[in-house]
């Protein structure tokens, strides 16, 4: 018996199968969780939705209607990691699934085709909900559903169309397109939901209703939320946050098990018009979407900046303003270890500095980075307000004493941070342990008195923007990172700033600038590691041979 996943996935490794980053670390992710028993694969469940879709669902337009639907090998991939991937009481692994597919790549038909999946042959009792902003968005893939349905003389025999909805008696199962209404749909118990266009739910409106959706789950042993989309223009709604979501599952920085996401984009928004690189996007190409249609709206919207704008949305799976988690987990290991680095050790060295001071109120970071045999050594500091600890332990679920005890935090003021304790931390360098910083990259909206204390001392200090200009040393500290070349030690403090870390992307120049993954994540040690790698890469040609500390 088949396993698609399996062989997806060898064919992304030995690349017979061309898809992005996104793709090629979550299916890393879903060999390596059945490798190690975080769920199971039950071929069994898998070859059931698969042969349910090839031999009941049909298409309902185009040139291929009626015929019945064919799958792809991504879409008997993402099947058997929906309905295959079990946990231990043999229920579904993943209730939350994102696909995130360009246009014209077969989405509604592919959900159709899971809807009657979920109403014939899922849990009796079926309660199967077409959701959209606008009924007649909703109706779009009810309309596909009901059309293969009508189609399928066995399904048609057993299927009821009412007025608002299809009723299969002998499931005691239903379902209906539904618009956004929280009041009409509390106390509804879904079984299985297809969010129709997530990208362009908006604001708060959008974000409360798939909240209502999901609230409607707690009975159903095994419920299935499906958010089909492609990109859109409409920003701090759903699909933010579940990009947000999405990336920290994918990069090994989230804690969450049931959120399953399947995201076609491509990955270098400069070569946007390059087919090769849109094979990233469009999983489909060739089947649903051919190559001549892509190059002639390329060609479109290389005359065009509204119609490129539009095209790295709804071809490339961009958005105009895309955020997303930064570094993989995996990667931020390689840049730690269970050993201490000590500052005694590297008496008569030279470094560079950062500083991020943040809010009073709340956390400071300053770093010193020595540069030893090619390595990058990154001694971080911080500080909090004494009668602020409590609080913070609380809103960020950490546990900021312990970081006391370990060293990496220090308690400052009553209320407010007082700076004095940063610029003693700086004599200290100097005075205690002979390490001279030779630039001191500071946020330029940190405390100004702080800053001419530092420099009446001796110290040089630069500001640095924290904006898309930093985008280059970005680059080149993900570039270090990944190939394991800093060495923070043991901070675990630092490690979380680093996983807290996001990036927010202007496309149309394919600069990036740091931002937090969520509201309540802390960047602090980030934005000063940022900090500190901006002046060093901006004064290097002048002190970089004394940064290399040979010989000490």
């Amino acid at each position: 018996m088949n396993n698609y996943i399996f062989e997806y996935y060898q064919a992304i490794q030995d690349g017979s199968i061309v898809v992005g980053q996104k793709i090629r670390l979550w299916y890393e992710f879903v060999v390596k969780g059945l490798e190690k028993k975080l769920f199971f694969y039950d071929a069994k469940k898998a070859k059931l939705a698969i042969t349910f879709i090839e031999n009941f669902c049909h298409h309902h337009e185009g040139e291929l209607a009626p015929q019945l639907v064919k799958l792809e090998l991504w879409q008997k991939a993402f099947l058997s990691v929906v309905f295959g991937c079990v946990d231990n009481n043999g229920n579904r692994q993943f209730r939350e699934v994102i696909l995130i597919v360009a246009r014209k790549n077969g989405k509604t038909l592919f959900a159709s085709g899971i809807a009657e999946y979920m109403t014939y042959l899922d849990d009796y009792g079926a309660r199967v909900y077409f959701v959209a902003p606008r009924l007649e968005q909703a109706r779009l893939c009810f309309n596909a559903f009901w059309q293969s349905i009508s189609k399928e003389d066995e399904l048609n025999s057993l299927t009821k169309k009412r007025r608002t909805d299809i009723y299969v008696e002998s499931k005691n199962a239903t379902a209906q397109p539904l618009a956004f209404s929280q009041k009409k749909s509390d106390g509804f118990n879904i079984s299985c939901c297809i969010a129709d266009e997530v990208a362009a739910w908006q604001g708060n409106a959008g974000l409360r209703f798939y909240e209502v959706i999901k609230s409607s789950f707690g009975s159903r042993r095994q419920p299935l939320l499906l958010s089909i989309t492609t990109a859109n223009f409409e920003s701090g709604g759903i699909y933010d946050e579940l990009i947000k979501r999405a990336t920290s599952v994918i990069n090994g920085t989230s804690k969450e098990t049931r959120l399953a996401p399947f995201i076609y984009d491509i990955d270098d928004p400069l070569k946007w018009n390059d087919i090769n690189e849109l094979r990233k996007s469009n999983p489909n190409l060739n089947v649903s979407v051919t190559v001549d249609y892509l190059l002639e709206e390329i060609a479109i919207a290389e005359n065009s900046m509204s119609k490129k704008a539009e095209f790295l949305t709804k071809y490339c799976n961009i958005k105009q303003s895309s955020e997303a988690a930064w570094l993989n987990l995996i990667d931020v290991k390689k840049n730690f270890s269970d050993n201490e680095i000590r500052l005694e050790d590297f008496t008569n060295c030279y470094a560079v500095s950062g500083l991020d001071l943040s809010q009073t109120t709340d956390l400071s970071s300053a770093n010193v980075i020595i540069e030893k045999s090619e390595k990058l050594y990154v001694f971080t500091h911080f500080w909090m307000p004494t009668e602020k600890l409590e609080e913070a332990t609380e809103r960020d679920g950490l546990p900021y004493q312990l970081y006391v005890n370990q060293g990496w935090l220090s308690l400052s003021g009553e209320n407010y941070i007082d700076y004095h304790d940063i610029f003693d931390w700086y004599a200290r360098l100097i005075n205690d342990y002979k390490i001279y910083p030779l630039v001191v990259g500071y946020d330029r909206y940190s405390a100004q008195y702080l800053i001419a204390d530092l420099k009446a001392f001796g110290y040089n200090c630069d500001d640095v923007y924290q904006g898309e200009n930093l985008s280059v040393v970005i680059d080149e500290t993900e570039g270090l990172i990944k190939n394991g070349q800093f060495d923070f030690g043991n901070n675990d403090l630092m490690k979380l700033h680093l996983v807290d870390a996001g990036l927010k992307m202007n496309n149309n120049n394919g600069r990036r600038k740091l931002i937090k993954t969520f509201s309540t994540g802390r960047i602090d040690g980030t934005a000063a590691l940022l900090d500190a790698m901006c002046v060093r890469q901006k004064w290097y040609a002048e002190i970089g041979e004394q940064l290399k500390n040979r010989g000490k």
